[in-house]
């Protein structure tokens, strides 16, 4: 099993959402967090300057069988690009093991 987690821009997550659905990923967590990015610019607003740095995000955890994972990651890249800087990052890890908390079962089989 592997643990995807995306890091993407907050407009694009409903876009990801649908496009995961679609191919079949229909339990997934997410947060929404703030990071710091390579853009050392601010913005003037006003003549107010305001920090770019710090970036509004969306954090999703997805966890998928192996055979699942290139369609999921490929899915993220699709749905989640602009082809701007800021688009997000992809980390993918292994699970060792699951389990279900009401029934105790474990393996592949919970993912379902």
């Amino acid at each position: 099993m592997k643990k995807i987690e995306a890091i993407i821009r907050k407009s694009k997550y409903r876009v990801v959402r649908d496009a995961l659905h679609e191919v079949g990923v229909n339990f997934f967590s997410y947060w929404d967090v703030t990071g710091l990015g390579n853009e050392q610019e601010g913005h003037v607003y006003r003549g107010v300057s305001y920090s770019t740095s710090d970036i509004q995000r969306r954090y999703l955890s997805i966890v998928v069988n192996d055979d699942f994972a290139d369609i999921t990651i490929k899915t993220l890249l699709d749905s989640a690009g602009t082809g701007e800087v800021g688009d997000g990052k992809i980390f993918v890890s292994d699970v060792l093991e699951t389990y279900r908390i009401r029934t105790g079962e474990k393996g592949a089989s919970t993912l379902k």
